[in-house]
């Protein structure tokens, strides 16, 4: 690819720049901030990384020039206020929404056709808004969630069961967030269901972890996470870049899949050169079911108050 964008030069923004760089995704990578010199400077540090890791992708960090961003394929926006110890997600909702509107419209002036992966929070609400605001299809906008959240819950099994995590598969569906929903019945190691391996209470307790794995961290280091996130939003722009329909779980709209309409929530989906190229609806029992359509009613709750805000109104 010829040129991919990074909105965003904080820790997230800068780790998903330096992981595009280092799997030289792209003849050019452009990482875009509000803060003066700061992309500038994490982009120059980047790019000296060259010579001693051996890539040929070019980094170059401006200060809300969006011309400097024309012409890419791939938009990666990280954007926002970041969670507070105490501070809920839906606290952000307003604040970051309108940081996030900004941005998409700056990037959809220099590149119409763009795919945009949002990674701003609260996640669902913030990947609704950008897709609002660019007014592109629902399988060119869409959020980075479920991997972040499947590496934690890969990384907890992996833990409990003193293997590596590369050979922990699973699934998990739903909102980024307290509502998210691990899937155990679609989790094995090398082909071992799970339930095989762990009891029903050592399973339950990764579920919880893996819910609030996002708060543990806060709560440790007094704001949110930069690494897992950072490469989990570069892995799905390399799979779109090198089409490779890996399929993933992303925050997607949903038009009657899993019988949730009208609403972005994490659902598993083949990603490639198109963005997201088929929703993949697996078969969920009652009870998993039910937590879905839970965890989309919160999700819809935060998009009708962003709705309600009517900042895409005027």
């Amino acid at each position: 690819m010829n040129k991919i964008t990074v909105i965003g030069a904080g820790n997230v923004g800068a780790t998903v720049a330096n992981v595009i760089a280092h799997k030289d995704l792209c003849r050019e990578l452009v990482l875009v901030d509000i803060k003066e010199g700061l992309a500038e400077g994490k982009a120059l540090d980047i790019w000296q990384a060259g010579p001693i890791n051996h890539f040929n992708t070019k980094v170059v960090g401006v200060t809300n020039d969006y011309l400097r961003t024309k012409g890419s394929g791939v938009v990666v926006i990280t954007s926002g206020l970041p969670r507070k110890p105490g501070m809920s997600r839906d606290d952000l909702i307003k604040t970051n929404a309108l940081i996030v509107k900004e941005v998409t419209e700056k990037v959809i002036k220099y590149s119409p056709e763009a795919i945009i992966i949002v990674v701003s929070n609260p996640l669902d609400v913030m990947t609704y808004a950008a897709w609002k605001a660019a007014a592109k299809s629902h399988s060119k906008v869409f959020g980075m969630a479920g991997i972040l959240d499947t590496g934690r819950y890969k990384t907890f099994i992996a833990n409990a069961l003193d293997v590596s995590p590369k050979d922990v598969h699973g699934l998990l569906l739903g909102g980024h967030g307290d509502t998210m929903v691990p899937l155990p019945r679609y989790t094995s190691v090398n082909g071992i269901p799970i339930t095989d391996l762990l009891g029903k209470d050592e399973i339950d307790k990764i579920v919880e972890r893996t819910r609030k794995g996002g708060g543990e961290l806060v709560n440790l280091m007094g704001t949110s996470a930069w690494y897992a996130p950072g490469a989990a939003a570069a892995q799905m722009v390399e799979a779109i870049v090198d089409d490779q329909r890996r399929v993933f779980p992303v925050s997607a709209y949903l038009n009657g899949e899993f019988g949730l309409k009208d609403v972005f929530v994490g659902v598993p989906v083949k990603l490639g050169r198109n963005g997201i190229e088929e929703i993949i609806e697996i078969k969920l029992n009652e009870e998993e079911m039910k937590m879905l359509h839970e965890s989309a009613k919160a999700v819809k709750e935060l998009m009708n108050a962003l709705d309600d805000m009517k900042i895409f109104d005027e």
